[in-house]
């Protein structure tokens, strides 16, 4: 489902417009972005959790070349995804293994 097709549900399911649900989700998005950039959470209980964590410097491997790169750290948004979501998710959903590789299906 991509932003559009978001919109006309939300839209359809309260009973507004197209324009207003456009709105209502930009603005919800907003808010949520300058929350978690002020390093705040967003909690919304049962749905998630959004947040600002920090990444520690590290080291990589160039494969074509072999070389040890540097990654700095840096401070990234991570939504965390609250117990209602991830029940609704998997009661709903299943991993299945089909020739070594792991698939979702339809539970």
């Amino acid at each position: 489902m991509n932003k559009g097709e978001l919109i006309a549900k939300l839209a359809e399911r309260a009973g507004m417009t197209k324009k207003d649900a456009r709105k209502a989700l930009d603005t919800l998005i907003d808010i949520i972005i300058e929350a978690v950039s002020k390093n705040e959470e967003v909690l919304l209980t049962g749905f998630g959790k959004f947040e600002a964590r920090a990444r520690k410097e590290s080291q990589r491997i160039n494969p074509q070349t072999q070389q040890r790169i540097k990654v700095p750290s840096k401070v990234v948004p991570v939504f965390r995804p609250g117990r209602n979501f991830k029940e609704a998710v998997q009661k709903k959903l299943k991993a299945v293994s089909e020739r070594g590789q792991l698939k979702i299906k339809r539970a």
